[in-house]
């Protein structure tokens, strides 16, 4: 039986597994190797200890609804979009309202986790930290790893001849930017059109005397406005959208996704996509295409080369007098402390049952926590597997054995290994992998069920957003507060903007009202074709979806 629990990392991933092995009467003990909780969200102005920490200016991409622990919601006067010490001060509200902090060592690094002698009947592990260049070994029963992926850049030089042995200027990677002070009057050149790209560019264009980025992907460009100036996730990520996705053919979906993108602004216009590619990203940016439109952002394919003090791009343009390029280039995973045998068969996400459990092991007690790439929020996936996982470790969850969760784990893994910043094509959908995940811990909420118990709720469930309190109304963790919080997460969203009320007399609670019983016969439809007829290609790997 599993008791003793190492999590490792105090960030989202950490303090949720923490949580929740605490809710399932285990003992966790949580090495971090800093100071304080938070991980990549406690940020820092420097970069002298090699910690990825986001840069200042960063605003979350996903809103507060859409973002919070399932049964602990953000305050309903912060803003649905947070910067980084708002959202740190939540990680610390939440970590003093469940007495987290007491199991956290910190300043300890892990150095090693091994399996026993005896792992094949016991299933525990030997964990050597070091505090204070102190050495310390301990045997676990389980080890939940919660590093992330955002642990060490990738920077491919190689691929970009010229920057080392011919440009004379500054190439750095993001993970080094902070602020735009040290770029002021200089050109500089961003490479990769992620969001970190899109966000980094913006701001290097206020003081910078030119800004370029390069890409080589089709990219799509969000806001985080959705219509009627509602966050765009909150209407877009619902389960009705969802059941339509999976009804109307693919070749109909894109089209309609394709021309709602247009319909803000041509993207082929700007360089940025065409409808007819079959391969492309979607970032969140509001700013961007103002900046390309006004030129202090001009957009260049991948860069061929690189001379002393230019770049030279693939369609044979060259921009001189290039003073700084900055590579965001995404980051790598690594796991250095856990052992060869380990280690080396986790090549990404792929590798692992349901992101999860490495299937070779003999016992199922080493869990990795939040190495996912979601349409939604990460923060929330890791929630929903630290969920599961505790319960395994508990005893409450079972799992297959291990030849089935390896033919799993084949039959869903890309056939080639993809580098960073091609990820983003391998983003699974936030539904279908909550509900897969909260389907193996017994919390997915059934909606057929409470349109016959609690009609508003399951209107509510199936039309509205799908936030993370959906998954604390049944099962093991049901939280008493989750059927409020759901009906009142409008009200959240709404209460910071009241700062300044405006009378307005039309009244949209009737309208509410009417679309809610309109719709009653298409929820009770889509609650029985999902339960009687799962598709095959219904699956969390379907590819990037709103």
């Amino acid at each position: 039986m599993v008791q003793r629990v190492a999590v490792i990392g105090a960030g989202v991933g950490g303090l949720v597994s923490v949580k929740c092995c605490l809710d399932e009467g285990l003992e966790p003990v949580c090495f971090e190797s800093s100071e304080d909780i938070g991980g990549v969200w406690h940020y820092t102005d420097s970069t002298d200890d090699s910690r990825v920490s986001v840069y200042h200016s960063i605003i979350t991409n996903t809103s507060k609804e859409m973002s919070c622990f399932s049964d602990f919601p953000y305050p309903e006067d912060f803003p649905s979009y947070l910067p980084h010490s708002l959202v740190l001060e939540y990680f610390r509200m939440y970590a003093r309202h469940f007495n987290l902090l007491q199991h956290i060592c910190f300043q300890t690094t892990v150095l090693s986790v091994r399996k026993r002698p005896d792992f094949t009947t016991s299933g525990q592990w030997d964990v050597v930290t070091e505090t204070d260049g102190v050495c310390e070994s301990h045997i676990f029963d389980a080890v939940m790893v919660c590093t992330g992926h955002y642990q060490e850049p990738y920077l491919p030089l190689a691929s970009f001849p010229g920057i080392e042995s011919r440009f004379k200027g500054q190439h750095l990677h993001s993970w080094e930017y902070r602020d735009a002070q040290a770029f002021r009057g200089k050109r500089v050149l961003v490479v990769g059109i992620g969001n970190t790209g899109g966000d980094l560019s913006v701001e290097l264009s206020r003081v910078a005397a030119k800004v370029f980025l390069s890409t080589r992907s089709n990219t799509w460009v969000m806001s985080r406005l959705s219509d009627h100036g509602f966050p765009c996730d909150m209407v877009g990520t619902t389960r009705f959208n969802h059941f339509l996705d999976w009804l109307l053919p693919s070749a109909l979906t894109r089209r309609i996704r394709f021309r709602k993108f247009n319909s803000w602004f041509n993207h082929t216009n700007y360089g940025l996509a065409s409808s007819k590619s079959s391969k492309f990203k979607m970032i969140v940016n509001e700013e961007l295409p103002f900046c390309l439109l006004s030129g202090t952002v001009v957009l260049k394919p991948n860069v061929k080369e690189f001379t002393e003090d230019s770049a030279v791009f693939e369609d044979g343009t060259t921009e001189e007098n290039i003073d700084v390029v900055l590579f965001a280039t995404g980051y790598n995973f690594s796991f250095p402390f856990l052992e060869e045998s380990v280690h080396s068969v986790i090549d990404d996400n792929r590798s692992l049952y349901k992101c999860v459990f490495p299937p070779q092991l003999e016992k199922p007690t080493l869990a990795i926590i939040g190495l996912i790439q979601l349409t939604g929020s990460i923060m929330v996936g890791s929630e929903m597997q630290a969920r599961w996982v505790a319960g395994v470790f508990a005893g409450w969850n079972k799992l297959p054995p291990p030849s089935r969760m390896m033919a799993d784990v084949l039959k869903r893994k890309p056939p080639i290994k993809r580098n960073p910043s091609e990820r983003e094509n391998l983003k699974m959908s936030f539904i279908s992998y909550m509900d897969e995940i909260a389907a193996c811990a017994g919390v997915k909420p059934s909606v057929l069920r409470l349109l016959l118990t609690d009609p508003q709720l399951a209107l509510a469930i199936f039309f509205g957003p799908c936030s993370p309190y959906q998954f604390r109304l049944v099962g093991r963790g049901k939280w008493s507060g989750a059927r409020a919080a759901i009906l009142t997460q409008w009200q959240r969203t709404l209460k910071p903007l009241r700062t300044r009320v405006v009378d307005d007399n039309s009244d949209s609670s009737s309208g509410w009202c009417w679309m809610c019983l309109l719709a009653l016969p298409a929820a009770l439809t889509a609650g029985f074709l999902f339960s009687k007829y799962p598709q095959p290609g219904w699956s969390p790997w379907a590819g990037p979806q709103l």
